[in-house]
């Protein structure tokens, strides 16, 4: 199969969506992969190593697209890229459809086969493609909002860790999956006064076992949520319905109620965010003022840290990509219902339901010949 790393046009997106120790063991395969030059280059992977690994350079975007079967990106396709996307291609990347209205119609249009890591799931409710930029999400989104909160930057003027004979800074995160459980492990190691809350008491029971008094947790509801917000200094949205839309769970008023300078990092924007007030930003303009209120909404938070994110993210897509490659798409999809999962669109069908339900679309489940 031809395969296709094209570099990323998202506003200060250094990943890639594949290294060469990717790319060679394509090759070996019997492969061919085509990446466009440059591509590396942001997390510190230059043209020559993909060459004497054993990909074909090519100079424009659109040579990557225009002959490549199988697209293997990071982040979903802009509007910038919609016109490079041929008929029922391959597309292999992050898609977050729920908050992707022109995305979605696009490849329901051109028919192409949509396949996201954020869909892929195991039996067990793990995701595995999103795991690993989940924590590494989790774990920037203390340090983001330790920086946010310092004076200069329109913050409280507050540390994390406190000093002696000042209380520490409070951290509120929503959510107990991988960003919450990352984003609590970094804001304990600070110092902070951390309160976690969830909706599934068995997961804040691990937590109270793992962290004993060190943490507090509370079930997650109406009434918890509005008296942690009120009195947090860093509020730390990250909930997930697998490709749904996420919950409004922190509304404008109760915005309104947060103390002055108090930030607000809500890693759930990718599906359009926990809090009523928060929208995209991207990394040249990552915050804003609502109320006084920090709000930090940059949808590609772990592009940051490029040559982290990119082997960790092509350590896990890699396995699925030569299943793709080398099987075919009915073929992988048949021998693994776990893969199948991340299956969104295909044939003009909208293939996830939960993105259905978001768009208020028609969902009609793949259904192979």
């Amino acid at each position: 199969m031809r395969v296709g790393v094209p570099k990323e046009v998202k506003s200060h997106e250094y990943r890639v969506g594949m290294t060469p120790a990717g790319v060679r063991q394509l090759v070996e395969a019997g492969h061919q992969v085509l990446v466009e030059k440059g591509a590396g280059l942001g997390s510190g992977l230059v043209d020559q190593q993909y060459q004497k690994a054993g990909a074909e350079l090519v100079a424009r975007a659109a040579e990557v697209y225009g002959q490549a079967e199988l697209i293997v990106k990071v982040k979903e396709p802009l509007a910038e890229e919609f016109a490079l996307l041929q008929p029922e291609q391959l597309l292999f990347t992050y898609l977050h459809l729920a908050a992707a209205a022109d995305l979605t119609k696009l490849l329901l249009e051109k028919k192409i086969t949509g396949i996201a890591y954020e869909t892929i799931e195991r039996d067990n409710g793990l995701l595995p493609l999103l795991q690993p930029m989940s924590e590494i999400a989790g774990r920037m989104a203390v340090q983001v909002g330790a920086r946010y909160l310092e004076k200069e930057h329109g913050g409280r003027g507050v540390l994390l860790s406190g000093a002696p004979g000042v209380r520490q800074g409070r951290v509120a995160i929503l959510g107990a999956g991988t960003v919450g459980s990352n984003a609590l492990r970094i804001a304990v190691g600070m110092g902070a006064e951390v309160t976690v809350l969830d909706i599934d008491p068995l997961r804040l029971a691990q937590l109270d076992e793992q962290y004993g008094n060190r943490i507090h947790t509370l079930m997650s509801n109406a009434y918890n949520i509005e008296a942690v917000v009120q009195r947090c200094d860093l509020l730390i949205g990250a909930v997930l319905l697998p490709g749904g839309k996420a919950p409004l769970l922190v509304s404008r008023e109760l915005v309104g109620k947060m103390n002055e300078g108090a930030v607000i990092v809500d890693v759930a924007i990718d599906q359009g965010g926990c809090v009523e007030t928060i929208h995209v930003t991207t990394h040249d303009h990552p915050v804003y003022a609502v109320d006084g209120v920090i709000h930090y909404g940059v949808a590609n938070m772990p592009g940051a840290v490029s040559r982290t994110s990119t082997f960790a993210l092509t350590n896990s897509t890699l396995p699925y990509v030569e299943k793709l490659a080398s099987a075919g798409f009915k073929a992988a999809m048949a021998a693994d219902p776990v893969f199948a999962r991340g299956l969104n669109t295909w044939d003009g069908r909208l293939c996830n339901q939960p993105v259905a339900e978001a768009l208020g679309l028609v969902y009609r489940p793949y259904s192979p010949e």
